[in-house]
C-alpha cells in the first residue's frame, strides 16, 4: 500500500512510518521544514516538504494522488496560540482531506482529540484546540465523500505501547501511549469496516487487533 501522512514529523506520525515501513507500505510523510527530513527518513519514510498553512489543494492533491490511504497526524503542537489551533489543527485538516477527495484517496484517518467539539466553550488555548479539532473532524463528517475514521486518543504518553486498548465510540478519560495509537492507526488503515466511525481510544485489557476487529464486525 501506499500511504500519505500529514504531520509526518510529529511523535506518533514518525511511530506509524516505523510501523508501516516495516510491513513493507510505501509511505510519504509530509512535512513543514526539510530539517525534519532526515528523522522521516530514518522512520522508512520519504520526506514531502509541503506547508499545510499555506499550500493551494492542487499542491497537496499531487503528494496524495495514487496512495492507496491517507493519515492526517498532523498539529499546531505545544507553544501555539489560539490563531495557529485554527489555521493548522483545522485549517490543515480540511485541505488535507479536500486534497484526498481531489485525489480520488477514499481510505482517510485523522488523529482528533477526546472532547473534540465545536461548541466547546472556554477561553483558553486548550478549548481553541478542542473547537478547532471538532470543526475539522464536522466538516469530514457532514461534508467529505471520503471513507473516513475519527480517532481520538486520551492523554498521550511516551512510554512503551503495550498492545492493549479500549477502543469504542466512548471510553471516558485515560492515557494511552503513543506507541498503542500509531499500533491502532496501523491496524485501521487495513480495516475498511471501520469507516464512519469516531472511536476514542485508551489504555485497556483488549488487544488492539481484537478491538479493532471487533468494531468492524459491528459495523458490518
Amino acid at each position: 500500500m501506499r500511504i500519505v501522512i500529514a504531520g509526518g514529523h510529529g511523535r506518533i506520525a514518525l511511530r506509524l512510518e516505523r510501523l508501516l515501513a516495516a510491513r513493507g507500505d510505501q509511505v510519504t510523510g509530509i512535512i513543514r521544514s526539510e530539517e525534519q527530513a532526515d528523522d522521516v527518513r530514518a522512520a522508512g519514510a520519504e520526506p514531502v516538504v509541503l506547508d499545510l498553512e499555506s499550500a493551494p489543494v492542487r499542491s497537496v492533491a499531487a503528494v496524495l494522488r495514487g496512495a492507496d490511504a491517507a493519515v492526517f497526524a498532523a498539529g499546531a503542537g505545544p507553544g501555539s496560540g489560539p490563531a495557529r489551533k485554527d489555521t493548522v489543527d483545522r485549517g490543515a485538516a480540511v485541505l488535507f482531506a479536500n486534497a484526498a477527495e481531489r485525489a480520488g484517496v477514499r481510505r482517510y484517518l485523522t488523529v482528533s482529540a477526546m472532547g473534540a467539539d465545536v461548541e466547546h466553550e472556554g477561553d483558553e488555548v486548550f478549548d481553541a484546540y478542542l473547537r478547532a479539532k471538532g470543526a475539522a473532524d464536522d466538516d469530514l463528517r457532514f461534508r467529505s465523500g471520503l471513507d473516513w475514521t475519527i480517532l481520538r486518543p486520551g492523554a498521550l504518553t511516551d512510554g512503551a505501547g503495550t498492545g492493549l486498548v479500549r477502543l469504542e465510540t466512548s471510553t471516558g478519560r485515560g492515557e494511552v501511549p503513543r506507541d498503542d495509537v500509531a499500533a491502532v492507526l496501523a491496524r485501521l488503515i487495513d480495516t475498511p469496516a471501520t469507516a464512519g466511525l469516531v472511536l476514542e481510544l485508551t489504555g485497556g485489557t483488549t488487544p488492539l487487533r481484537a478491538a479493532v476487529d471487533a468494531l468492524a464486525g459491528r459495523s458490518r
